[in-house]
């Protein structure tokens, strides 16, 4: 037992937090959940080995800077570090913010050229030293986020991390390559669903003979062992000629009907991945199977899409048939909640208007418009707009209304977030009730016709 506790001891231990900065990063995760996201799913969590052991944690990358900072938040036993490309650090205050939250920079030479690409020497040199302490390092071997549900290549740099990590503790001391999948109901909009699924930790001890002399064939076989991990864990849509297609598929009632024929629940976001990811491997063999008739299939539905798109409507309207009854009722619900959404967004309205002004002029890739909303709101408006009046209040000695402020603040985000999603649904009741009567059973004739199709193909 005491040898045992000798060969622990004579490790470095991981560097722990500052009180500052446990109690910033409190707040950060209160905002991030329940405020932000709905839900936060973390399957396969306490597969993650203890603090103490290096880690590298490998993932797809679909979500820019949310994807590094949910962890940060959900590994909450631990102080991760994680790589963002260089640009983000451009900005003075934002390089000081993250580097804080545990980011360091990674220069590539497409967007940095050949002299930003050295400058990646004191990353690393920061990477090693956060492994020689048995911390955890986030990476992301896809190099930059993907636009879709689909894993892109690997680079295996983060294995040459890892095992050089083993290596300068000469091979005597296990390195874990963690896979894990980011997973979200919707990559950009508030108030959505987000999941983190946490694959089989990859033990790198029993190829440590084998990489001294072989590394690059140790490396290989390792990357392949992790990419496939990583690959079953997400939604991994490989047929991008048809990407657009399947995705409909998969968010309309056909991929809930899919989903519920296999005892899921599509509103759970655990069961509606799994669902999907069964719907697009069928799909697939379907494909393999005759692609000239789903060519034709996909053609269909990609039709069928743009003429909804067209008309404004989204196909669960034509599950629900709303009638003028529905609309009116739906309406008169709606001006009884007014009071209180004016009330709520008089309060809150910076919180929404902000993120969304700052991407619709100065954000070109959408993929980056999740993270601008959360920064926004983590950072500036909701300090602003929630935290600053309470302090007034107190200051002031109104200790009953700032309280009740700050419990109110964050419930009136959510309200108004929800009522403005109500609003959009009652606008595409409207739509649906008073678009051309022909138009709307010819194109639900042809939908119900397809969906049986697909039904079929899928059923097999």
């Amino acid at each position: 037992m005491n040898s045992q506790s000798n060969e622990h001891d004579k490790w470095l231990k991981p560097r722990k937090r500052g009180w500052v900065a446990t109690l910033f990063r409190r707040y950060l995760s209160l905002v991030n959940h329940p405020i932000y996201f709905r839900h936060i799913y973390t399957p396969g969590r306490e597969r993650m080995p203890k603090d103490g052991t290096p880690v590298v944690l490998v993932s797809n990358h679909q979500n820019c800077l949310i994807d590094p900072l949910a962890l940060v938040f959900i590994l909450s036993d631990r102080k991760p570090r994680f790589l963002a490309r260089a640009s983000v650090f451009k900005h003075p205050l934002l390089d000081k913010i993250i580097r804080w939250l545990g980011a360091l920079p990674a220069y590539r030479a497409k967007f940095d050229g050949i002299k930003g690409v050295a400058k990646n020497k004191g990353t690393l040199e920061e990477v090693a030293k956060s492994l020689s302490h048995g911390e955890t390092v986030v990476l992301y071997p896809e190099g930059q986020h993907q636009n879709k549900r689909w894993l892109g290549p690997f680079s295996q740099a983060y294995l040459k991390m890892a095992f050089g990590a083993a290596e300068e503790a000469g091979f005597e001391r296990e390195v874990y390559v963690m896979p894990t999948a980011n997973h979200y109901s919707h990559y950009r909009l508030p108030r959505e669903d987000m999941m983190i699924l946490f694959g089989k930790p990859v033990a790198l001890s029993p190829y440590y003979e084998e990489f001294k002399s072989n590394p690059r064939e140790v490396m290989a076989k390792v990357n392949e062992e992790v990419r496939g991990q990583i690959e079953g864990l997400m939604l991994n849509v490989e047929d991008l000629d048809h990407y657009e297609a399947i995705d409909f598929l998969r968010q309309s009632e056909a991929g809930e009907a899919f989903a519920r024929s296999l005892s899921l629940k599509p509103s759970y976001l655990p069961d509606k991945l799994q669902a999907d990811k069964k719907l697009v491997a069928r799909l697939k063999e379907a494909t393999e199977r005759n692609p000239e008739q789903m060519d034709e299939l996909f053609g269909r539905v990609k039709n069928v899409a743009r003429k909804m798109k067209k008309l404004g409507l989204r196909d669960w309207l034509f599950e629900a048939k709303p009638s003028v009854g529905g609309a009116l009722l739906w309406s008169f619900l709606m001006v009884v909640g007014l009071p209180l959404f004016t009330t709520s967004i008089a309060a809150t309205w910076l919180v929404f208007v902000a993120p969304l002004l700052v991407n619709r002029l100065l954000i070109k890739d959408h993929q980056f418009w999740g993270s601008i909303n959360l920064a926004a709101t983590l950072l500036v408006t909701y300090p602003l707009c929630g935290l600053v009046p309470v302090v007034v209040m107190l200051c002031c000695g109104n200790w009953i209304g700032g309280l009740g402020y700050l419990v109110a603040f964050p419930l009136m985000i959510i309200y108004s977030s929800n009522y403005m999603r109500w609003a959009t649904k009652l606008l595409g009741y409207v739509r649906f009730v008073f678009a051309p009567k022909a138009t709307i059973e010819s194109l639900s004739k042809e939908r119900c016709e397809l969906f049986e199709e697909v039904s079929k193909v899928v059923s097999k």
